[in-house]
């Protein structure tokens, strides 16, 4: 035996155990990281997954027919809406669009009791 040689002695049944219990509790802490881990990269694939099929803007130019004698009083965005307020001969009404698609969502009518 050289000087530089140490001598390990074997650990008492205390010590195994215990060895035993940190390796057990490092086992978990490794597979929970792993499944946090798995959880956000399938959040993240399934937000780029749905984002996917929405299109950035219209295929192409949209117009929209409005009534003889309708005015344009206002626009506005709302969230993914497009707001068109109108004229309609002293009758106000708005009109919501997709903003994606530009396609028709809603209509509110309003008009003054008699």
């Amino acid at each position: 035996m050289t000087t530089s040689d140490t001598v390990v002695p074997e650990p008492t049944p205390e010590q195994a155990a215990l060895f035993a219990r940190v390796r057990r509790m490092m086992l978990i802490a490794g597979l929970t990281t792993a499944l946090a881990i798995c959880a956000v990269l399938i959040a993240v694939g399934y937000r780029l997954f749905k984002s996917e099929g929405r299109a950035a803007g219209p295929a192409g130019d949209v117009t929209a027919t409005l009534p003889k004698g309708a005015r344009i009083v206002s626009t506005g965005v709302a969230g993914d809406r497009l707001v068109v307020t109108l004229d309609l001969g002293g009758i106000i009404e708005i009109r919501t669009f997709d903003a994606h698609t530009l396609k028709p969502a809603g209509r509110l009518k309003f008009a003054n009791e008699p």
